[in-house]
């Protein structure tokens, strides 16, 4: 038998990588013309998390005024979500200290929105040390415009652009084994009706 490569350090483990999903609430949702995309990848995700032993957090932005995250996402993780007022994820400083304390130095970002609360965690991820990645597919914005221009922001400043099935894979790493079964099964889940796909 042939000796394998080494694998990619470009590429996510389980093990390094954590999931952060930024503010995915009611009534942002309910505002963004692909919310139903967003909230779709955003449930996949987590149950790929889970499946595969990755960290995820689910983070919310002044709930109060802009209501809960979806029971559908909450479902997905035993951990409540965690209130911010600041715009970027970066406040709550305690959850990144422990994952690097883990041995977690990648973080892939989902949610909304791209050009706020998502574009402002990524810069300061990346300025406090982590290799931080987009999954395109399960952020948005209101207009088109500011979902773009933000894309291309972070990906100038060192954000790597990914999708949602390319992650989940990039987590299950094999085929053969029952966790890719089971992330099998999420990627052969219909999109919402109306889903544009980025």
């Amino acid at each position: 038998m042939s000796q394998p490569l080494p694998r990619s350090p470009e590429m996510m483990r389980a093990a390094d990588t954590a999931l952060l999903v930024v503010d995915v609430q009611e009534r942002l949702l309910a505002v963004q013309p692909q919310g139903a995309r967003i909230e779709w990848n955003c449930r996949r995700l987590l149950d790929g998390a889970k499946t595969l032993g990755v960290k995820a957090v689910i983070t919310e932005q002044y709930p109060e005024k802009l209501g809960p995250t979806p029971k559908v996402l909450l479902s997905c993780t035993d951990e409540p979500a965690l209130e911010k007022i600041a715009f970027s994820c970066g406040e709550r400083g305690e959850v990144f200290a422990a994952w690097l304390e883990a041995g977690i130095h990648r973080v892939l970002l989902a949610g909304i929105e791209t050009h706020v609360c998502v574009q402002q965690t990524a810069l300061d991820l990346l300025a406090a040390g982590f290799q931080v990645l987009v999954a395109v597919d399960a952020v948005g914005s209101r207009y088109k415009v500011d979902h773009g221009v933000a894309l291309r922001r972070m990906e100038a400043s060192g954000v790597l652009l990914t999708t949602t099935e390319a992650a989940l894979f990039e987590w299950c790493e094999r085929a053969g084994t029952p966790q890719f079964k089971a992330i099998s099964a999420l990627a052969k889940q219909t999109p919402p009706a109306g889903s544009e796909m980025v």
